[in-house]
C-alpha cells in the first residue's frame, strides 16, 4: 500500500502535491517582533492601545503578511507603528504552540526616520535603557530585551 501511495504521490506533480499538503495541514499566523536598539543600546518600547491594560508596554510587533519575509515584517511594523527605519539582524527567538500562532523575534538596529506613532495602535513610544524598563512590560519581551545584543541566541 505504501508503494502505491508513493507512486501516486510522484505522479500527481508539484502543484497538486502542494494543494493537498495545504489542505491536510494546519494554518498558522506568524507574529513577528523587533527588538529595536539605538546606537547607545537603548530599546524601543511602545505602549499599545489594544493590549491588556495590565501589560500595555512591549516591543514593536505585528503579523507577517502573505509573501512577506519575517525580516520584512519587522521593517514594515516598526515603520507603520513609529515612523522609524531599522536594519534587521539575527533571529533571537522562534516559538510555537499557542493555538495556531508561531512567533519570531529579531534584533534590529535603528537606522533613521522620525518618531511619529500610529495613534490607532500606539499610545506612546519611548527609548529605555535595558536596566530601566517600565512596569507593565510583557514578560516575554522583557526576556528578549535582556539578551546581550549580538550574543548567543539565549532563551
Amino acid at each position: 500500500m505504501k508503494r502505491i501511495a508513493a507512486r501516486i504521490w510522484h505522479r500527481i506533480g508539484g502543484p497538486l502535491q502542494w494543494r493537498l499538503l495545504w489542505l491536510a495541514n494546519p494554518k498558522f499566523m506568524v507574529g513577528v517582533t523587533g527588538v529595536v536598539r539605538d546606537a547607545d543600546g537603548n530599546v524601543l518600547l511602545l505602549r499599545h492601545r489594544l493590549w491588556h491594560a495590565d501589560h500595555p508596554w512591549g516591543l514593536p510587533t505585528g503579523y507577517a503578511k502573505k509573501g512577506e519575509t519575517f525580516q520584512e515584517t519587522v521593517v514594515r511594523e516598526v515603520r507603520e507603528e513609529t515612523g522609524l527605519d531599522v536594519r534587521v539582524g539575527e533571529l533571537v527567538r522562534l516559538t510555537s504552540g499557542y493555538r495556531l500562532r508561531a512567533e519570531a523575534a529579531y534584533e534590529a538596529r535603528l537606522t533613521g526616520g522620525r518618531l511619529e506613532i500610529d495613534p490607532f495602535e500606539v499610545l506612546e513610544a519611548r527609548w529605555f535603557a535595558p536596566g530601566d524598563l517600565p512596569e507593565g512590560l510583557q514578560e516575554s519581551h522583557r526576556s528578549l530585551i535582556g539578551r546581550e545584543f549580538g550574543g548567543s541566541s539565549g532563551s
